[in-house]
């Protein structure tokens, strides 16, 4: 078990083990949680969670859907377009 102490400025040096075992780098935001009888660092989520109806709708597009044939088309002729015959 690794041990660190706490500095009169309030900082803790978490041990390069501890940083290298969890791909911790310098920079990275904690969040401090009381567990009441100590406290638990756990790193900060790079966005804030979302609910499904928050974004669903959000990437409308204003193109028609396409068929599975329009689609086998269109790729056919891009990569004949392509390769003209080398392939």
């Amino acid at each position: 078990m690794e041990t660190t102490r706490l500095s009169s400025k309030g900082q803790v040096i978490i041990p390069k083990s501890v940083r290298s075992a969890h791909g911790w780098e310098a920079g990275l935001d904690f969040q401090i949680i009381d567990t009441g009888d100590g406290i638990l660092l756990r790193p900060k989520a790079p966005f804030e969670p979302t609910a499904l109806a928050d974004v669903a709708g959000l990437f409308k597009t204003k193109v028609p859907a396409r068929s599975d044939a329009e689609i086998k088309a269109a790729v056919d002729g891009a990569i004949k377009k392509t390769w003209r015959g080398r392939g």
